[in-house]
Parts: C-alpha cells; sequence; structure tokens
C-alpha cells in the first residue's frame, strides 16, 4: 500500500476547533454535534447511542470480520460540589486530574443560565497576605476555588446569581501552535486523537480507495470516567485499535514526534498480533515507531473486553508530554498517526478466521515460541 495524503491544514484547523467546544465527560452533547456535522459534510453514514457516543460507517467489499478506530471526545474537568460563605465555588474533578494543574486555570462554570467566567485558584493565593503560607498548602482539590467573575461575597450571593452546585466547570485548553510545529493545549487528550482519526477519514474519503473489509470510526464520550466504548460495538467486530496519547517521560519510550504502538497498560497486554500488525505497517512505510507499555494508564479497550466484547485491541499514539496536564504535542506525530490510520483501515483483517464467534482449533493464529 502506498501512503495516502494528510490534510495537515485540516487536521490542525479541527484540532483548534474541537478544543474551543467544552465537552467535559457527561457534558458532551457540543461536540457531538460538531463532530456529526463534519461527518456529514464527509458524505460518512453514522448514528448516535441514545447519549451521544458515534458510530460512522465506512463500507467495505466484505462486512465481515469487521473493525473499529476509537477516540473519545469527552476530556476532564470538574464540578461544582458546594456554594461557599465566602461567595467562591468549591469544585471536584470530573475524570482523574491533579489539581496541581487545576490552579491559576481559566474556566467557564456552565450554569442552568449560561456559561459564566472564574478563575481556579489555591485557597492561599497571595504572597501578600498569606507570606510563606501559600508554598505549604498540600496540592488536594479540598485546596482550591474557582473565584467567579461577579459581585459576589457569600453563597446565597452566588444562589441569586443563578449558580448551583452540580454546574460543569470547563477548563479553557488555551491552544497554541508554535512556528516550529509544537501544539500547547489542554485537552489534546484525546481531542488531537480526534483531529488525527477525522484527517485520516477525510484521506480515505478523498482518494476513494477500496476498504477490503467494513470499519467503524467510533467516538465515545466517556472514556475519562471510564464507561467508553463498553455501548458501541456489536458482536460483528473483530478488531479494534484505539487511537489516544503515549506518555513522554524520563524511563519512558515515547516521544513527542513518532507514532506508538502500546504492548500493555495498566489494564493488562494489548492483543499480540494486531500490535504487530500495526508495527509492521508502520515500519514497511517508514513511518517512525516505538513500542511502549504504560502504568498509569486505561484507554476504551479496557472498557470495550470488560464490557464482554471478544475482539482483538490495540492502541497507536501521539505523544503528549505532561498528559492531564500543560499538554504538548507536535505536528510530525499527529501526522505520522493519521498516515498508519489511514493505512490499518486499508489493510486486509488480521485474522480471516476471526469472522467466527467460535471455531476450531484449525486456522489459529501462533506465536513465536
Amino acid at each position: 500500500m502506498t501512503l495516502l495524503e494528510v490534510d495537515s491544514g485540516y487536521l490542525l484547523s479541527m484540532l483548534l476547533e474541537l478544543l474551543e467546544i467544552p465537552s467535559p465527560s457527561g457534558y458532551t452533547d457540543s461536540i457531538v454535534h460538531r463532530v456529526g456535522e463534519e461527518l456529514t459534510r464527509l458524505k460518512i453514514d453514522f448514528e448516535l447511542t441514545r447519549r451521544g457516543a458515534i458510530r460512522a460507517n465506512l463500507a467495505g467489499e466484505q462486512n465481515s470480520p469487521d473493525r473499529a478506530v476509537v477516540a473519545h471526545l469527552d476530556t476532564l474537568g470538574a464540578m461544582v460540589s458546594a456554594l461557599k460563605p465566602n461567595g467562591r465555588l468549591a469544585v471536584y474533578p470530573v475524570g482523574t486530574w491533579s489539581a496541581r494543574f487545576a490552579e491559576g486555570a481559566r474556566v467557564s462554570v456552565l450554569t442552568d443560565g449560561g456559561p459564566r467566567r472564574g478563575t481556579i485558584l489555591p485557597l492561599l493565593s497571595s504572597g501578600h497576605v498569606f507570606g510563606d503560607e501559600i508554598d505549604k498548602q498540600p496540592v488536594a482539590w479540598e485546596n482550591v476555588e474557582v473565584r467567579v467573575d461577579e459581585r459576589v461575597a457569600c453563597d446565597r450571593e452566588l444562589s441569586e446569581a443563578g449558580y448551583s452546585v452540580g454546574d460543569y466547570v470547563a477548563i479553557d485548553a488555551q491552544p497554541e501552535i508554535t512556528e516550529n510545529g509544537f501544539v500547547v493545549s489542554r485537552h489534546l487528550d484525546d481531542k488531537a486523537g480526534v483531529a488525527v482519526l477525522l484527517a485520516a477519514v477525510k484521506a480515505l474519503s478523498t482518494s476513494k480507495v477500496v476498504l477490503p473489509v467494513d470499519c467503524h470510526v467510533l467516538f465515545t464520550i466517556s472514556e475519562e470516567v471510564g464507561s467508553g466504548a463498553s455501548a458501541l460495538l456489536h458482536q460483528d467486530v473483530a478488531e479494534m485499535v484505539i487511537v489516544d496519547n503515549a506518555t513522554p517521560a524520563p524511563g519512558k519510550n515515547s516521544n513527542e514526534y513518532d507514532v506508538h504502538i502500546a504492548m500493555m497498560d495498566g489494564s493488562g497486554p494489548f492483543d499480540y498480533h494486531l500490535s504487530h500488525k500495526l508495527i509492521d505497517l508502520a515500519s514497511d512505510n517508514a513511518i517512525p515507531v516505538r513500542r511502549e507499555v504504560f502504568r498509569y494508564y486505561r484507554s476504551d479497550a479496557a472498557t470495550a473486553v470488560e464490557a464482554g466484547n471478544d475482539i482483538r485491541t490495540g492502541l497507536a499514539a501521539f505523544g503528549v508530554d505532561a498528559s492531564h496536564g500543560w499538554e504538548r504535542t507536535h505536528v510530525a506525530g499527529l501526522l505520522n498517526l493519521a498516515r498508519l490510520i489511514a493505512l490499518y483501515i486499508r489493510s486486509e483483517p488480521t485474522f480471516e478466521r476471526d469472522k467466527l464467534e467460535l471455531g476450531p482449533l484449525k486456522g489459529f493464529p501462533d506465536q513465536p515460541v
């Protein structure tokens, strides 16, 4: 197979647009509408679950054993847990992230009457007032609060102004793309993955290549809180590739420029054969590829398997430095991953035998011994 041309301008413009749409887990309707509009524009057939997860359908020459490729639309965020006597809001995280990275964030409080602006601050936020005590405050969600940009001085005034317990708090992405190709923003996990997947789908659509087998392009809405791809699959899906982020750090094998194939994460190993297929597709087409093992990591693959789906799973990732914090990736890594995903969707099924839910030993694959 030859590499398809991936439109880098489209990928980045789509990413910037997605980053401007608040979508903490549980508050994803707006981004579902936008992605649905984009799939319609690309003339890709799709359908929604009751809560809004998207399953797009790319028809192939045969319909079994079909495959899926997945990215998640939801992000980290917070929720108002109390209206405080000092006129500020106590918050609790949506998803797993540290209050260390919430301090200083500009936010929108999504009240019933519309978005209202504010800032997440530590309880001791001024050195002029608290002196050295500001450096002694532990990092904890109980030690931060939202200062709303309103003339309010107590919980009663907050309530009268329209704030309520249970209001979502969306964290500003604050994206920046540097001249040398770095993309710096909150929520690259996984809006960069969504942009990669859309760019790959656009490349396939533009080239009008014939796919060997049906592929379902899935966009989940609750990965950050652990339910993810549990409700989008049907029994004919034999293999699924997750598009998400890798985690460059000392002692890790990831960077921000290559494609990363996860061999294992915190939920266990990924499928041996599918993972090696992705590695071979990348290597055979001069796409720089690295293998990685994630210790504190979980993806849509885990939720799909835990829901009872008997499928092969793999994870193909772009590198995100400081994931779930002040995130950064690089355009090169996003384009490399989009090229690999387009190759994978065009590839033959990993095993024709996988069309059988139950079958004989004959034809079952071997691993090297």
